[in-house]
């Protein structure tokens, strides 16, 4: 968390590798990643992402978009059964385009999910959509963190999201981390 122009973005795509860091050092477990001297590339690292404008290819359909995150060696039949955890069976031949934020929401999360990434980085995943749609939403990603067990690291603005979602939470402000720990303690608010 933190204001806007923090670093929090920043520090998401640089833990991705889209961008390269000048100074200190990314490790990924006992994997070093990205310093001065070391940058691995995005798609040798087992990160998902969700953007906020979730990043859908328009030209494929539903279930295009999540045989394309599986790749070439997914089993007959996966794609279709993560579409059906997300409850989206039913629009696998429609294109992004007709969905719903919620419904690309779900897409992109799962999309994500597709390839049983080690780290999922979220980049205010919620924030275009209406409050309920946010809490059915928020429900979801909790539902997802259990089922895939994938440590996740989510930039959000919204308190109650945070709290509802974070076992840890680090604050930044002009680049830098001035708070990390619970909920409770770097928000101040009693988490129950």
């Amino acid at each position: 968390i933190g204001p806007s122009g923090c670093g929090k973005t920043t520090l998401l795509r640089a833990v991705a590798g889209l961008e390269h860091v000048s100074a200190g050092e990314i490790r990924l477990g006992d994997e070093l990643v990205s310093s001065a001297h070391t940058h691995v590339p995005p798609e040798a690292r087992r990160i998902g992402m969700v953007f906020q404008d979730y990043a859908l290819f328009p030209n494929m359909t539903v279930l295009g978009n999540v045989e394309y995150a599986l790749g070439s060696r997914f089993h007959r039949g996966e794609a279709a059964r993560l579409l059906a955890f997300v409850g989206l069976e039913g629009l696998a031949n429609a294109y992004p385009a007709r969905l719903s934020g919620g419904q690309k929401q779900r897409l992109a999360l799962i999309r994500a999910l597709a390839r049983r990434p080690e780290i999922l980085m979220l980049d205010e995943p919620l924030s275009a959509l209406d409050p309920a749609m946010r809490w059915q939403l928020q429900n979801e990603l909790a539902r997802l963190h259990r089922e895939f067990g994938t440590t996740t690291f989510m930039v959000s603005h919204d308190i109650s999201e945070t709290l509802s979602l974070a076992d840890r939470v680090i604050r930044l402000e002009t680049g830098r981390v001035v708070a990390d720990g619970s909920p409770a303690e770097v928000l101040g608010v009693d988490a129950a």
